[in-house]
């Protein structure tokens, strides 16, 4: 069933997700390969991260609540990790992966 989804959380969404869907899909596997194994594509990465690259592949009549909730959860996450302007910032590489595993690089111009 679609969700209602607010222009504001819309935009906000993508704003702070500023990967596409290809830079985070590459960066997901890159992040579930190992020396002696590797997640398939569907399943590399984080629950999130799969998540909001399956977000970024939907329109906005087509989201659930659940999509609607992973939203605003991954908004409020890059703004308690970053200023508010999202100027690009360098940070320890563990806090950048991290934000990178839902979709923000945070050394990515705005």
């Amino acid at each position: 069933m679609a969700a209602q989804v607010s222009a504001e959380l819309w935009d906000e969404f993508h704003t702070v997700v500023n990967m596409t869907s290809r830079e985070l899909q590459d960066w997901l596997s890159v992040q579930a390969a190992g020396e002696d194994t590797e997640e398939p594509p569907d399943q590399a990465g984080s629950p999130t991260g799969r998540r909001v690259l399956e977000i970024l592949g939907k329109r906005r009549t087509d989201l659930t609540e659940d999509d609607v909730e992973v939203m605003r959860r991954v908004c409020e996450i890059v703004r308690t990790q970053r200023n508010a302007e999202l100027d690009p910032e360098a940070g320890g590489a563990g806090w950048r992966h991290r934000l990178m595993n839902i979709g923000h690089d945070p050394l990515k111009p705005a």
